[in-house]
């Protein structure tokens, strides 16, 4: 059957990597370090896959710079102390190298910063299957199309055979914005309700039924 994409795109955390409640639990922690007002967890996971500035202001609006500084710098701390913990979901190292040995081009776009992009990479084992990646350190935050944008042109990859995977409005949003396909799945940082108005071509509940779909469709 032939390929409908050439180029897929992953979002990390909450799409390939068990990490929404780590990231969760490192902005509960953080907020509370630096004196903010408590949030309950529903709502601080709803900023995941922001960049960590835009996700601080977000959740706390103009608050003064150098709180905002010091509570990105707890939440940096908070998460890289457990990083190499996180999980990838079950058979996500499995899809990737099979796709990978498909001939599909692989991309990750990213609201972690580069350091924690290739940390979690290199934890994976899984640097090498990825042919261009791009975070928030080098381009805007999602859910602006520049990182699509860039990976499309670096891989050499058209919109119309472009396909973004996702567990956020704002993953979702960006495919929009630079006008390719999205997946939407649930298992992530937020439920259906948040990103189904964006009109993703497919959506899963479970890891194992978006490896399938890929395998036979993609």
């Amino acid at each position: 059957m032939p390929k409908r994409f050439d180029l897929i795109v992953w979002d990390w955390d909450g799409t390939l990597a068990d990490s929404t409640g780590m990231i969760t639990q490192a902005v509960l922690m953080a907020a509370a370090q630096v004196g903010l007002p408590a949030i309950d967890k529903q709502t601080a996971s709803h900023i995941i896959g922001l960049g960590l500035q835009e996700a601080i202001h977000a959740l706390y609006g103009d608050i003064p710079v150098h709180q905002a500084q010091e509570m990105a710098r707890l939440y940096k701390a908070n998460y890289f102390a457990g990083e190499h913990e996180i999980a990838l979901f079950d058979e996500a190292v499995d899809l990737i190298k099979s796709l990978h040995h498909q001939g599909f081009k692989l991309a990750v776009a990213t609201g972690k910063g580069r350091r924690g992009l290739n940390m979690a990479l290199q934890y994976a084992e899984l640097t090498p299957y990825f042919h261009a990646t791009r975070t928030v350190d080098e381009c805007f935050s999602k859910p602006h199309p520049q990182m699509l944008e860039e990976l499309m042109d670096n891989l050499f990859a058209v919109p119309e055979r472009t396909l973004m995977i996702g567990d956020t409005s704002y993953d979702l949003q960006m495919a929009q914005n630079a006008g390719v396909a999205a997946i939407g799945v649930t298992f992530g940082a937020q439920p259906a309700e948040k990103w189904q108005h964006l009109n993703p071509i497919q959506q899963f509940n479970d890891f194992a039924s978006l490896s399938g779909w890929l395998l036979a469709h993609a």
